[in-house]
């Protein structure tokens, strides 16, 4: 008897009529109902210029419908998740807009209240995740406590329990992906369509953004004073498309772009144009030389077949984009920062990163326990914004960190250990961008705030499919002893 695993991914719906399409994707009724409100009600106050009371109403209704659907829809939930990762910034810059600046804004806090929902996976499963090879979580969640008193200890407790969700969110969302590992196959199809979707709505928003500057985002460009990200005008900005700033939409776009390596159609191309192109034009070189790491892990992962498909790709891509971005509206602005890349030394986030590690490895003692999550004062001083080694160390201590990192590591290379053996292309692409966490930590902060859902979230679903894959076999092998033993 030949064992034969159930590999199949990326495949398209099939459906024998629009009509039948539209109606399968609409359920459950009750859950769509919900989101479908929720999406009404924030429209309708935006239009209105309620912003003030947008402000409170929507982080508290993206909470609430995650309770729903966390209950009632546990698919639908994932979706939703991202799509508010997504957007809620852009629904912040509406919102202001229309009633005036706000900062901070409640309405960014909507992403980390809805994964904060997994807190009852932590709480139904914690007791016994080590049995299940859940100990690295542990770990990690282990030293985020740990940080979180060491800040209570020493700062304010707003600043402990904003800093403290974003820490904490990230792995929780990885944590219910990793302990609802039988869902995987409908994880992967959701999470594969909720991004192809995605990167087509960011990437042309993306590029619209570039080309026109709209006033809602002039305006907030303004006010929040982040000189960084170029000028409030047209062909002046880098793109940060519905997020709230360059970097986390980079590396929003870098994971969606290597997960439609694994989809075809006239929809994966189109969005893999305007995602690219929006990609580039976000100027960020750290998710730049992020998504050429997780290619080549990809690629090296794959089978000789694999890898001749992902070239072809590849190549038609480059046919695509070359002449767009030969265009002079796009070109000068992308090929000044490509030649960054060649004389790093010249360059003043370069050099500022060095700086940061020379304050910081000089003075040892500083981090030796840690100056705790939420120490924004310290965190400052030392511009330990550009180093996630840093964070880690600073706010946890060594001892803390030492920690997390060790549950990070482990987690990331048990997927890859996992991923050379599968067959499954989106096991491959989801440790390629957890991968890209290791590449990025010494030049960015990945692993927390609204990038760390999403790298964490892939390692998450990357080792919900090694568990999957693992059990799935197990059962098969158990199927052929019994029926080798009943000949």
């Amino acid at each position: 008897m030949e064992l034969k695993l159930d590999m199949s991914y990326g495949k398209k719906f099939v459906s024998h009529s629009p009509k039948k399409r539209f109606l399968a994707i609409l359920q459950p009724a009750p859950a769509w109902t919900a989101i479908l409100g929720f999406i009404f009600c924030s429209v309708l106050l935006i239009l209105a210029g309620a912003g003030k009371i947008l402000n409170l109403a929507f982080p508290l209704g993206a909470f609430l419908v995650a309770v729903f659907l966390y209950f009632r829809a546990p698919i639908l939930y994932l979706g939703f998740t991202w799509w508010i990762c997504f957007l809620s910034p852009l629904v912040r810059r509406l919102a202001d807009y229309k009633s005036g600046f706000t900062e901070p804004s409640p309405i960014l806090l909507a992403p980390f209240l809805v994964v904060l929902v997994t807190l009852v996976t932590l709480y139904q499963h914690l007791p016994k995740a080590h049995r299940q090879g859940g100990l690295p979580f542990i770990l990690c969640f282990a030293s985020i406590f740990f940080g979180i008193c060491l800040g209570v200890v020493q700062t304010s407790p707003v600043a402990v329990i904003t800093s403290g969700l974003k820490w904490l969110t990230p792995v929780l969302f990885s944590f219910h992906l990793f302990i609802n590992w039988r869902n995987y196959p409908s994880y992967r199809q959701n999470i594969q369509r909720v991004f192809l979707w995605g990167v087509l709505v960011m990437g042309v928003y993306g590029v619209f953004q570039y080309l026109v500057a709209p006033e809602w985002d002039r305006f907030w460009h303004i006010n929040s004073g982040m000189a960084s990200i170029g000028i409030p005008e047209p062909l002046g900005i880098r793109v940060w498309s519905t997020m709230n700033s360059p970097g986390p939409f980079a590396f929003f776009m870098m994971a969606g772009l290597l997960t439609l390596i694994n989809q075809t159609g006239v929809l994966s191309i189109s969005a893999s144009v305007f995602g690219y192109l929006a990609f580039l034009l976000s100027l960020l070189r750290t998710a730049w030389l992020g998504w050429f790491g997780g290619l080549v892990i990809l690629f090296s992962s794959l089978k000789s077949k694999h890898q001749i498909r992902l070239i072809i790709i590849f190549m038609v891509m480059a046919m695509l984009l070359v002449p767009l971005i030969s265009m002079e509206s796009f070109s000068e602005n992308i090929t000044s920062r490509v030649d960054t890349l060649s004389s790093l030394e010249d360059d003043g986030s370069g050099q500022a990163r060095l700086g940061s590690y020379d304050r910081f490895f000089s003075n040892p003692l500083i981090a030796l326990i840690g100056t705790g999550i939420g120490n924004k004062e310290v965190t400052a001083a030392l511009q330990i914004g550009d180093s996630g080694i840093i964070s880690i160390f600073l706010a946890l201590g060594w001892f803390g960190g030492s920690f997390y990192l060790s549950g990070m590591l482990k987690l990331i290379f048990e997927l890859w250990q996992f991923s050379h053996r599968s067959l499954d292309q989106f096991v491959n692409i989801a440790c390629s961008i957890a991968m890209t966490i290791l590449f990025m930590l010494p030049l960015a902060v990945p692993h927390v705030d609204i990038m760390g859902i999403c790298l964490w979230g892939f390692l998450g679903v990357g080792l919900a499919g090694r568990k999957y894959y693992q059990n799935q076999r197990a059962i098969q092998i158990n199927q052929f002893s019994r029926e080798i033993y009943s000949q």
